[in-house]
């Protein structure tokens, strides 16, 4: 029974798939693990990066404030008044009334809520004149340790409540007087901590890891909440200064209550501050594992199941079988030159198997030939479709922009024309970029608020636009000139109907759907055209939005360039009522490249 051809196929089938299927799925589990573990390293790295950069940014603007501050004309002069002991009040008053007019001023023109005060030794901060300052744990960090750049706090010395009431990290500088070189007090930079702390909140690791920025000793810059994670910081800010100290950041182990946590840090040397994110490394990787078990588990049983189909089926015919078996999988996903190297050659003695053989291969020739000879036609007949329907938008667009351009000249605006043509100008630039047929929506964002500021200037106060743009969307990639049409409609129709138009846009993420909604107080669609309008958004053909007599055009294209993009992953909702106004919201799947 041992010399028969069946069991001396089942012994070298079993011995042939065992060692290589083994060491297969040893490497690739390897490989694949150790290949996810940096790419999981090196994202959360290039994130906290990313937050370093926006952190950086920020604070050498606030240091910029400083240097253009102190070297200011009117800082200067009310810093001489200060010095000069036979100045009379009424100088000093006027000299200090300057000073607070410049930085009001200041903070009004700054957009990121930056706030300036000046305080001396004997009068005290600028805008309250109170002495209290003296006590606080940033004064004397800054006059016993020169620590210029302070922790999350409350500062009492502003021009008003509302400043007072806001946690603020401000930047010290010493108030010099430059042609004596001697110092009057100091100047207080303070911008509002939720700029960072916001920014730094929306980070996450994991399920519950979290990103903090913390000084040398472990304390938290922004106020955040470190308690419960004290044990795991610390010993990581010890790691950190015991590791090298020309390494700006990293990521290493970090052992805590039995349990390892990953720790990475990114240095910020010009404030001596720290950005440390930590998460449980079982979190991190946890889908490795899960992938690893159920791998090493399905190759388990997909190898016992080998073995005893190899038992029943090692028999001289099923070798071309399985052969034959296995080149029909690769037809079935369309990989035709695998199957024809896969299909087994006809042998003597085995005429039935050589004939079918044969006719399976030809078949398949045939086969391979048919489809992409369709695909081809298919994928040209699409592409024809996509572009007819782009270019149905532009000369559209354009006239009407042109139209609006025409009408500033007519009524003499020559200060208004260079404005809206270079707005046009940007918009052609956009317009005339072929390089992808799909955009970012922050792109289509900024072409759509040029094309409003055109609208703006030929209607002014006609015409009110709110719009409104989730973070999460600007990286999602849609069809270009997916909402002018959109826009162009709800403002047109609206100012037929009112006096003003009142139109609101927006986009934003819900799960893995992009959610754009254009809203106006137009005079609404009729039941009938709503219908329609749904009916070929679910069904219709986009080679039918070319033939569309004019009727809802600019409507029909978006449609029809959704439903040839997405397919029936697009969804359309309108919501309208005659005589009230228009909503109509697309739903698109997300795309990110």
């Amino acid at each position: 029974m041992f010399y028969s051809l069946r069991s001396r196929l089942m012994l070298m089938f079993s011995v042939l798939l065992i060692v290589p299927f083994t060491m297969g799925i040893y490497v690739l589990h390897r490989e694949s693990s150790a290949t996810i573990r940096d790419s999981i390293e090196t994202s959360a790295s290039q994130t906290m990066e990313q937050f370093a950069s926006h952190a950086t940014t920020l604070l050498t603007q606030v240091e910029d404030i400083g240097t253009q501050v102190m070297s200011n004309r009117i800082t200067q002069d009310w810093a001489a008044t200060q010095l000069g002991a036979n100045n009379t009040t009424a100088e000093r008053v006027l000299t200090k009334g300057k000073l607070r007019e410049y930085f009001s001023s200041f903070a009004v023109n700054n957009s990121n809520g930056i706030t300036l005060s000046a305080y001396t030794e004997e009068g005290g901060g600028l805008w309250t004149q109170d002495r209290g300052y003296l006590l606080t744990e940033w004064h004397s960090q800054f006059r016993q340790r020169n620590v210029r750049w302070t922790k999350a706090h409350r500062d009492m010395d502003q021009a008003d409540q509302i400043l007072t009431d806001r946690d603020v990290n401000s930047f010290l500088l010493p108030l010099v007087h430059l042609q004596s070189l001697r110092e009057v007090g100091f100047v207080k930079i303070n911008y509002p901590t939720r700029v960072l702390r916001e920014a730094i909140e929306n980070v996450n690791f994991g399920v519950t890891g979290r990103m903090y920025l913390l000084t040398r000793d472990g304390t938290s810059v922004l106020g955040q909440e470190t308690e419960d994670r004290r044990g795991v910081l610390l010993s990581g800010l010890r790691a950190v200064r015991e590791s090298d100290e020309s390494a700006v950041s990293g990521v290493f182990p970090i052992r805590q209550d039995g349990q390892t946590y990953l720790l990475f840090y990114r240095k910020l040397p010009l404030q001596d501050w720290i950005i440390v994110g930590e998460v449980p490394e079982k979190e991190l990787y946890r889908q490795i594992d899960d992938t690893s078990r159920t791998m090493l588990l399905l190759s388990g049983v997909l190898l016992l199941l080998g073995i005893i189909a190899a038992f029943f089926l090692s028999h001289g015919v099923t070798k071309p079988l399985s052969a034959m078996a296995k080149a029909m999988r690769y037809v079935e996903r369309g990989d035709f030159a695998r199957a024809r190297k896969t299909m087994p050659a006809p042998t003597a003695g085995h005429s039935e198997i050589g004939y079918v053989t044969q006719t399976f291969e030809t078949m398949t020739e045939r086969l391979r030939h048919l489809i992409e000879t369709e695909f081809e036609t298919n994928l040209r007949r699409k592409n024809a479709e996509y572009k007819a329907l782009l270019l149905q938008i532009n000369p559209h667009f354009y006239n009407n922009t042109l139209e609006i351009i025409g009408g500033l000249a007519a009524m003499k605006r020559e200060e208004l024309v260079m404005d809206a043509a270079e707005a046009l100008g940007k918009m052609m630039r956009y317009s005339l970029n072929l390089n992808s047929d799909l955009v970012k929506v922050r792109e289509e964002l900024d072409y759509m608020r040029d094309y409003l500021f055109i609208l703006k200037l030929r209607y002014e106060d006609r015409l009110t636009v709110d719009f409104e743009a989730d973070a999460q969307a600007d990286d999602v990639r849609i069809p270009k000139f997916l909402l002018q049409p959109l826009i162009e409609n709800a403002v047109k129709f609206s100012l037929e109907r009112a006096e003003n138009a009142r139109v609101a846009w927006s986009a934003r993420v819900e799960g893995e759907r992009l959610l754009l909604t254009v809203r106006d107080n137009g005079p609404g669609m009729a039941p009938e055209l709503i219908d329609s309008l749904l009916a070929d958004a679910r069904q219709g053909h986009p080679a039918g939005i070319l033939d569309s007599g004019g009727s809802s055009i600019g409507l029909r294209n978006v449609i029809g360039r959704c439903r040839l993009m997405y397919g029936d992953r697009f969804a359309l909702r309108i919501e309208s009522a005659l005589g009230e106004g228009t909503a109509i919201a697309l739903q698109l799947p997300l795309v990110r490249s």
